[in-house]
């Protein structure tokens, strides 16, 4: 396999990234509307929309500003500091800086429930089409492991055996969704109990994966993902320490 791989119209090539990453974000949103309409939502359509425009704009602004942070070096000798914030974003980011953009709105217009658990597996779904194309992009984009004698090592485009980090987080986000829907039918969940499920999972599983990762690291042996991640832990905590706020009595 050649990285990074494009995909071929007529004359054109397109890298297979640049297609995957809207297409995710596209089929994620169907998967939305479609599951609203199946379940029912307990919020007002304006309310989910001002919702969802804090979601977005929440998500945009922390997924640039923790991206642009990964390696501060980098970012404070940039010729145009914020450009170099628009280029680089990150997943973790734009999770906590959506749930921090929904929250705001929330609080601004006045709505109590919570609003998260119809978004977790659209979430789920347009994360793992989103990240095929980042493995698409082999070592051309920062979404690749550190050299590896593992068996699951892999030359993503430099001849070096690597970590297909990638993957890893591809079956993780699988098993993952396989777990919740296992744990939906034997428990009852909170309000708001599959999307913290899915988030402090989510973390977890982000804080772990980097240090398998190239990345700058901090005198105190962390990226800045992994302080993000357990920032995102911490305001988590009472639910990771007391569960049942999470998954209610067993039902019959």
């Amino acid at each position: 396999m050649h990285f990074p791989v494009y995909f071929e119209i007529g004359s054109q090539k397109i890298l297979l990234h640049t297609i995957m990453e809207p297409l995710g974000i596209f089929i994620g949103f169907r998967y939305f509307l479609f599951l609203r309409k199946k379940q029912g939502d307990g919020i007002e359509s304006s309310q989910r929309i001002w919702i969802i425009i804090g979601a977005i704009f929440g998500a945009l602004i922390g997924s640039r500003l923790v991206g642009g942070f990964e390696d501060p070096k980098a970012l404070f000798a940039a010729k145009y500091p914020l450009l170099y914030l628009y280029q680089n974003k990150t997943v973790v980011g734009g999770f906590l800086g959506g749930l921090i953009g929904v929250e705001l709105v929330k609080k601004i217009i006045g709505e109590k429930k919570s609003s998260g658990d119809l978004f977790t597996f659209p979430l789920l779904l347009a994360l793992i089409i989103g990240r095929i194309g980042c493995f698409s992009m082999g070592i051309q984009e920062e979404t690749y492991g550190i050299p590896t004698n593992a068996f699951t090592g892999m030359d993503l485009g430099d001849g070096i055996p690597r970590h297909p980090v990638v993957l890893y987080e591809i079956i993780f986000l699988l098993a993952l969704w396989f777990t919740m829907i296992q744990v939906e039918n034997k428990y009852t969940l909170a309000e708001g109990g599959r999307f913290k499920i899915f988030m402090i999972a989510y973390l977890f599983f982000r804080f772990l994966l980097d240090f398998i990762k190239p990345h700058y690291t901090y005198s105190f042996g962390l990226s800045t993902i992994q302080v993000v991640c357990l920032l995102g832990l911490i305001y988590y905590g009472a639910f990771i320490m007391q569960p049942k706020k999470l998954i209610l009595p067993t039902h019959a």
